[in-house]
């Protein structure tokens, strides 16, 4: 039987690649396995030969120690891999096909997946609603930054790449379909982004590059980009986006103002999440601060999106009410403008095959906006140090170098 890699965390600041089992399917014991999913049979699942596989800034916060992650954990929740071995179960997907992983877990069976909400599915987490690859707390399915992962509810969930051959020419824009991509897009959609909207993305990291070029092709006349890292803001810039440099000039609403000659946009969107911090030079650590700032500039009547993730348990938070996601946000501002705001995991499945056909077109250019950089299985953990350095760079992980250059 064939051996298996994969990307490990060990404790904070520290990942490290090990040896583990070969899947099959079956979900196994394992760090943060629920033990209501020990034994669990996936005969409707799928064991695929890892193609590319993602380092996320959501694993980031795992790897920093603001979660409760078990040592241990097989991280990774980015993955297109070609499949090796079908379910007995499994009727549509065959071996070979090559396929985008949706990182929400989802059985297709339940009341929330019938309605398109695969990302708050009833039957794969114990504990509540949704689940994803090598994440805590999310039911304990073994995640993907490695050679081989088993996948289940194949024939639901799986997206087939129409072409293996055109798809591997594509493969790191197609890498991104499994979540940055939809995320960032969902961001945009929640936000109501359309034809001549002004928008602004809080957070240059890559989910917030790829809400901004979903904007873009979402028809936005302006979208403007808001981070503390210079780097990260170069990079937006290098797509055509407005930039804002909060360390810089923290006013943002002035900063708008000076870009668009009004001090607000149409609409909003928070790709940064629960590490945020406050802006200017010598700016710490205050969660809320993103919120707040979005319900500040946005328009009365305007809408949010705030795919940026906040989390219910995270030991490194700076107040006690923080460490359970309590946060001292501004909602009678958002109450007083009539602010919708849209939170949550995106339902990956309602958005990736339309954006599958923008990157085949040549319509989307999502890896060139997010600065795709590829690496190998054994590079990871210095990949996840520059990440977390603040590089702007999206890490793709290439298991067996089958990712041309």
């Amino acid at each position: 039987m064939a051996g298996n890699k994969a990307v490990v965390y060990v404790e904070p600041g520290k990942v490290e690649v090990r040896d583990i089992s070969y899947p099959d399917l079956v979900l196994r014991d394992g760090p943060g396995v629920n033990p209501l999913n020990v034994g669990r049979k996936c005969n409707h699942g799928v064991i695929l030969k890892v193609v590319t596989t993602n380092i996320c800034g959501s694993d980031q916060h795992m790897v920093r120690g603001r979660t409760t992650a078990p040592s241990g954990l097989v991280l990774g929740h980015e993955i297109t891999g070609e499949v090796i071995e079908v379910g007995s179960d499994v009727e549509f997907i065959k071996k070979g096909d090559l396929v985008s992983v949706p990182f929400n877990i989802a059985c297709g069976r339940c009341r929330s997946c019938r309605e398109q909400h695969t990302h708050v599915c009833d039957n794969v987490n114990p504990d509540r609603p949704g689940s994803a690859y090598g994440y805590v707390d999310m039911g304990g399915w073994v995640g993907g930054q490695s050679e081989y992962v088993m996948v289940p509810y194949a024939d639901f969930q799986l997206l087939k790449f129409p072409d293996k051959d055109q798809a591997m020419e594509k493969i790191l824009d197609l890498t991104m379909l499994s979540d940055i991509f939809p995320t960032g897009y969902h961001g945009a959609v929640s936000a109501g982004v359309k034809p001549g909207a002004t928008v602004y993305v809080a957070g240059a990291g890559p989910v917030g590059l790829a809400a901004a070029h979903s904007a873009q092709l979402l028809g936005a006349s302006a979208v403007i980009v808001g981070d503390l890292n210079g780097e990260r803001l170069a990079q937006a810039q290098s797509f055509g986006c407005e930039t804002v440099n909060l360390r810089e000039y923290p006013n943002l609403a002035e900063q708008i103002e000076q870009i668009l000659g009004v001090p607000e946009v149409d609409c909003a969107i928070d790709c940064v999440g629960f590490e945020a911090h406050g802006h200017g030079m010598s700016h710490g650590e205050a969660p809320a601060t993103v919120l707040n700032s979005i319900m500040e500039v946005t328009r009365a009547g305007g809408r949010l999106g705030i795919p940026g993730l906040y989390v219910t348990g995270d030991p490194g938070a700076v107040d006690d009410d923080a460490k359970f996601g309590t946060l001292k946000i501004r909602l009678g501002l958002g109450w007083a403008k009539a602010h919708t705001f849209v939170t949550g995991q995106t339902p990956v499945m309602k958005y990736h095959r339309e954006l599958m056909m923008a990157i085949l077109s040549g319509r989307a250019q999502i890896a060139k906006a997010v600065n795709a950089t590829l690496i190998s299985l054994d590079e990871a953990p210095s990949g996840y140090k520059e990440f977390d350095s603040g590089a702007s760079k999206k890490f793709v992980i290439d298991p067996h170098g089958l990712v041309k250059n």
